[in-house]
């Protein structure tokens, strides 16, 4: 990974950040809006990109839009939501190559920047509101996909836990909201909460790729001039550093399949050696196909169809989640703690911390080789408060000791079991 992370503000609360690498023939630049998670406001604001992406005054429809993109080599713009820790990203890119490969070097980047800005900035409104039909088939949409949410039980299970966990706080808002208030999302509604996010939200600009940022750059900069900003400020989201005891929740549905999700708090990772042994230990414990879960929980005891623990390091939150069949789910459940225990214990090879290590190194080296995920590397980073590179964090691996993947383990508690399976014959 060839990068060269680069940050600078070029606004009141907007900043711009650029990573190039020359390997690459292409430029992604984007748009992304930080707002803090709240249960009153997380279903407008999700619709907020989606509702621009159908059209701007200087592109007010799709045709026009897309007749655009097609001027400018087959650009593409596209529009997501996502949550990072406590807060919700609302995002604006396009793709587009770069000029080297343009007829007589056209200035492709600017322009790609330049109807960025438009769609971000310059709406389609008509009396201070979207368009009615924009509203409706978006707010429909919306709605289409929270419901849909409960198909995929494996996602279902997992935000259900971390919604018993961290009840009451933003961590526990889903990214969509909810669909009551989804469904109460007018064209009017919709355009106060654009002013109000576009006001105060936080504003990462990204250039990924291989060209100069520096059109893009001074494009943004024009734009956001003449817009009145108050933005809050991106502060660390709180939670419990240990539980004070074990919650246990079980839910019955139509599934075949059980789900087994336990929520583990880690404690306080006071410097960046702890951050490694605590990635390290989740990783050794239940995050790679060598790891403690997947070898004997899985394969030896055959108790699940999948069993893994993932570490979110904007929260500190540990979740271990399995697939099993119902009459397993206590003993799944007693030996993902044996297996926890044994790692608290020391009770690993020293081949299992070298082959965790090269698989973790060998993931980190790939985050360069994609325009998005080198994005969301650094997107991570900056709501967490760092900017380190992924070779840094391959680096700070080559550190950790097996005592510190101890350590790591000793701190971790467990706070919610939840269990979706199947309803009980009538």
């Amino acid at each position: 990974m060839n990068d060269r992370f680069q940050r600078e503000s070029i606004g009141d609360g907007v900043w711009f950040s650029s990573v190039t690498d020359p390997k690459f023939k292409h430029n992604r630049i984007s748009a992304n809006l930080l707002v803090g998670l709240e249960s009153e406001t997380a279903s407008v604001n999700a619709a907020l990109p989606f509702i621009l992406r159908r059209g701007c005054r200087s592109c007010p429809d799709f045709t026009m839009l897309n007749q655009k993109l097609c001027e400018l080599y087959g650009a593409s713009l596209s529009c997501d939501v996502s949550k990072f820790g406590g807060y919700q990203v609302l995002e604006l890119s396009i793709y587009g190559i770069d000029d080297r490969f343009t007829l007589d070097n056209a200035p492709l980047a600017r322009e790609c920047a330049a109807l960025l800005c438009d769609v971000l900035l310059d709406p389609k409104l008509s009396d201070g509101a979207f368009d009615e039909q924009d509203t409706a088939l978006e707010r429909q949409q919306l709605v289409d996909t929270i419901e849909g949410q409960i198909n995929d039980k494996r996602l279902y299970a997992l935000t259900r836990c971390k919604s018993l966990m961290c009840a009451g706080e933003p961590i526990a808002v889903d990214k969509y909201g909810s669909i009551p208030d989804a469904k109460a999302i007018t064209a009017r509604s919709a355009a106060e909460a654009y002013r109000r996010v576009v006001e105060t939200a936080q504003v990462e600009l990204f250039f990924v790729g291989s060209g100069d940022p520096a059109e893009a750059k001074e494009t943004f900069r024009k734009a956001f001039s003449g817009i009145r900003r108050s933005p809050a400020a991106l502060e660390k989201v709180q939670t419990a550093l240990r539980a004070d005891r074990v919650r246990e929740q079980t839910d019955e549905m139509d599934v075949a399949q059980s789900k087994l999700v336990m929520g583990f708090r880690t404690g306080e990772i006071k410097d960046r050696r702890a951050f490694g042994g605590m990635r390290m230990m989740v990783a050794l414990f239940g995050g790679t196909p060598t790891s403690r879960l997947f070898t004997y929980v899985r394969e030896k005891l055959s108790l699940c169809y999948y069993c893994a623990a993932r570490f979110d390091r904007l929260t500190g939150l540990m979740f271990v989640d399995s697939g099993v069949e119902k009459q397993n789910g206590r003993k799944a459940y007693d030996e993902i703690l044996r297996q926890l225990d044994c790692v608290r214990r020391g009770e690993f090879t020293d081949e299992e911390l070298t082959a965790t290590r090269l698989l973790m190194q060998t993931s980190l080296e790939a985050v360069g080789d994609s325009l998005s995920a080198t994005e969301e590397w650094y997107l991570t980073q900056i709501v967490g408060g760092a900017q380190y590179s992924a070779k840094d964090e391959s680096a700070l691996l080559d550190e950790v000791t097996r005592e510190d993947v101890i350590a790591a383990a000793g701190q971790v508690t467990l706070d919610t079991v939840y269990f979706l399976t199947g309803k009980e014959a009538e």
